[in-house]
């Protein structure tokens, strides 16, 4: 499971993970708390899923200038 903490973009983000499935890693939203959205992942490495979720972000035009952590948990 990984978090993503971000006051801005949450609907944007949850949407750009949700539809992202290559490299066997894929991304579920399961519960928001707060400013953080937790997504379950069939990445067998956590750390190594939060890393494509924090790539995926930043490739945005959007995801430039969004300050937010991605984390493993």
């Amino acid at each position: 499971m990984i978090s993503i903490a971000s006051a801005m973009q949450q609907d944007a983000i949850k949407e750009l993970l949700e539809g992202y499935n290559e490299d066997g890693i894929s991304f579920t939203f399961k519960e928001k708390q707060g400013i953080k959205l937790f997504f379950e992942t069939t990445a067998e490495d956590p750390e190594a899923a939060a890393k494509k979720a924090k790539e995926l972000i930043k490739a945005q035009p959007w995801g430039t200038v969004l300050f937010f952590q991605a984390v493993a948990v």
